[in-house]
């Protein structure tokens, strides 16, 4: 018989039948078609996929649109971040360049003229001061204005009597005048022995709903940058008083800005502060160079309770320690690419601003530094009159400040009823000059 006809396993050695070596379904009747198993395509895939190699993560062309989606949005942020820490490094490291300008002298206020270059004025205190400002005639007749030919004295007046009656002048049998002759300054004013306070026998006490009169003038020309030389021989100071030297457009405040250049309240013993105070969009929050300690950095006016971009000098820049070296020179320059104080005491004023050839490079570290680098200079500062005032109480030498300050009673009182305690308050000037950069 054919072996076609029979089933071999291969092995035909020993003819074996299939049938014969358990293979059943060789005799079997073939399955219905609905026991037949579907075909599994999935399976068939992973059947066809078993032994090859999955595809590794750092195998870029496997990665899928998303894949690729999602790092591109990772390197940009990176990127961004790279972009905007090296900008606000380098913003916050930028300082302006302070080269070397050249000044002439434009302006001077001579001391035998001086008041001749100012306004008075007369309106009420707008920092609710317990204070009346008198007018040019009324500081003169009370010598609180007065002038000499080596100095200019502003002063607070150290009357016993009430405002409406202080105004009245009369001699006494000496001929001396009013009842303060001391030589001092701060008692009389002028030369000595001349300047009524008052007819002896005719005042009376103040009451506390009687303020003191006192002096705030300001300049008649204005100014949009320059280098400032104030000499300063005494600063006044004592409990109530807030003496302040400053710029301001006092019709355009504080659009134009405000520049504090000496400033304290009570016994003046914290130091000279300097201060900016501004619209909004002026900060000091960059590098300063600078040996004064810097406040707050916000300028605008209406922060932190209207304290302004402050720096404090140390005890010796105002009041009794500042005085007692004679006073000396202050300093501002006032350009583009900001704005700078110095103090310099009597004995160390430099060579060049007494020769009337100042260089501001040559002068060191300022003592207060306003750099233009997150502040317009130009645009928040225009137009500025000098003010000298003395303010007595008020928002600042009236509030908390008093009694740190370890001032007697309360500012009010004290102020009415102690015209002894005010010989010290006045200001002493020699000449101002104004320098331009050509």
């Amino acid at each position: 018989m054919s072996s076609g006809l029979r089933g071999y396993d291969g092995d035909t050695s020993d003819g074996i039948l299939l049938a014969d070596r358990g293979h059943p379904h060789l005799d079997a009747p073939p399955p219905a078609y609905d026991q037949v198993p579907p075909w599994n395509k999935d399976a068939g895939k992973m059947a066809r996929a078993e032994g090859a190699k999955s595809p590794q993560w750092y195998n870029f062309k496997s990665w899928s649109i998303k894949t690729w989606l999602i790092i591109g949005a990772v390197i940009v942020v990176i990127i961004v971040a790279v972009v905007v820490g090296a900008v606000e490094g380098t913003k916050a490291n930028a300082y302006p360049n302070y080269k070397t300008l050249n000044y002439t002298l434009s302006e001077t206020y001579s001391t035998d003229d001086f008041f001749d270059n100012f306004d008075y004025f007369t309106d009420s205190d707008p920092t609710n001061g317990f204070v009346t400002y008198v007018s040019q005639e009324t500081a003169e007749s009370l010598n609180l204005t007065y002038t000499s030919s080596s100095s200019a004295v502003l002063r607070v007046d150290t009357s016993d009597a009430d405002s409406s009656e202080s105004s009245d002048s009369s001699s006494n049998s000496d001929g001396s005048g009013g009842s303060d002759t001391s030589s001092s300054p701060g008692n009389q004013g002028g030369q000595s022995g001349q300047g009524g306070q008052g007819a002896p026998g005719r005042t009376r006490r103040r009451s506390t709903a009687t303020s003191r009169n006192s002096v705030r003038v300001t300049s008649k020309t204005q100014y949009s940058s320059g280098l400032f030389i104030f000499d300063v021989k005494h600063t006044p100071y004592g409990c109530g008083t807030w003496p302040a030297l400053w710029l301001t457009d006092p019709g355009n405040w504080p659009a134009h800005g405000e520049i504090d250049v000496m400033e304290a309240v009570n016994n003046g013993t914290s130091g000279n502060q300097m201060t900016l105070h501004t619209a909004s969009g002026c900060k000091m929050d960059r590098r300063r160079r600078q040996a004064g300690t810097a406040l707050y950095e916000n300028c605008y006016w209406d922060a932190n309770d209207e304290a302004g971009c402050g720096v404090r000098g140390n005890a010796s820049t105002f009041g009794e320690d500042l005085n007692a070296l004679g006073g000396g020179v202050t300093a501002v320059e006032w350009r583009p690419a900001g704005i700078r104080m110095w103090q310099f005491e009597r004995g160390s004023i430099p060579g060049d601003i007494s020769s009337e050839s100042p260089d501001p490079s040559s002068w060191g570290e300022a003592l207060a530094d306003f750099p233009n680098t997150d502040c317009d200079i130009g645009s928040h500062f225009k137009n500025q009159s000098i003010v000298i005032n003395i303010d007595l109480c008020g928002d600042w030498a009236g509030g908390s400040a008093y009694s740190s300050f370890d001032c007697p009673s309360n500012c009010t009182d004290f102020v009415a009823n102690n015209p002894s305690e005010f010989t010290k308050a006045y200001w002493e000037f020699g000449a101002f000059q104004i320098y331009q950069s050509s």
